[in-house]
């Protein structure tokens, strides 16, 4: 168990860990909320970053564009003073590295990273730190990685410029007025023929195979579905994960799946 020590410098507490090392933490107390700034190696570090966080609240000049200029922000968090030019700016405080605007808010992965949300998001992202890895941004739900765009109806087969795109280029801007979904199923595409869209589903097995082209989303997917169940058959073991249709009932299902045609290369598939 972890032991606090009494006050020392100001903002200071001093936290004794299970082994009796010490840890020094910052806090500061603004309109009435308690905000944490970190734990840090000394005393001295966690006082200058109790100081710091001071001054940026009172330090109008200083936005998050500006911060690294500022004489005291080698003594705070870069992610930690976003929150608190939040606060000074705003009002709110959240634990997360927020920046509040009247209709969106900017949430700060770190110094580059910067995304832009719909303020409709804003609580569910405010109690979630939004993490990146391999490219990938999410989120840890009750312990399950969420995918951040999967919010958005893009799955995790998705490619960007081919299932989805972002209508004024900039893949950083995550409002839904920003983001065009272009293929929801996995397998599917539109493709253009004499001026009417249609829909064209492939398979990935040793290479990609048409399964064939369908007027609809829906009946590609489902042919989707079926070329993976044909494949199975014949021997494949690969595990084909599959189209959910949620919005198509099980007659309806049923009847486009036993209508769609498949290639007959498909059909005569073998591992």
């Amino acid at each position: 168990m972890a032991k606090t020590d009494r006050k020392n410098a100001p903002g200071v507490y001093v936290i004794r860990r299970s082994d009796g090392a010490p840890c020094y933490r910052a806090s500061l107390t603004r309109k009435g909320k308690h905000i944490s700034l970190g734990s840090f190696a000394s005393e001295k570090a966690a006082h200058a970053a109790y100081e710091a966080g001071n001054r940026l609240l009172n330090d109008t000049a200083v936005t998050p564009d500006n911060y690294d200029d500022a004489p005291y922000a080698g003594d705070l968090p870069f992610l930690k003073a976003v929150t608190l030019i939040n606060l000074r700016e705003t009002g709110l405080y959240f634990g997360a590295p927020i920046l509040l605007g009247r209709r969106d808010f900017l949430y700060y992965v770190d110094r580059r990273e910067v995304y832009r949300f719909d303020v409709e998001d804003l609580f569910y992202y405010a109690s979630h730190r939004i993490m990146k890895r391999g490219g990938r941004l999410f989120v840890s739900d009750y312990g399950s990685q969420i995918g951040v765009l999967s919010r958005f109806g893009i799955r995790s087969f998705s490619v960007a410029g081919r299932d989805y795109d972002f209508i004024n280029g900039d893949d950083h801007d995550l409002r839904y007025e920003n983001i065009r979904i272009i293929n929801r199923y996995r397998g599917v595409r539109s493709v253009n023929e004499r001026g009417f869209q249609r829909y064209k589903s492939v398979i990935h097995v040793r290479g990609d195979f048409v399964i064939g082209v369908y007027d609809t989303e829906e009946e590609a997917a489902i042919a989707y579905n079926k070329a993976a169940d044909i494949l199975t058959r014949n021997g494949f073991t690969r595990h084909f994960e599959q189209n959910y249709l949620e919005e198509t009932g099980p007659a309806a299902y049923a009847e486009i799946y036993h209508r769609v045609a498949v290639s007959e290369k498909i059909r005569n598939l073998r591992p």
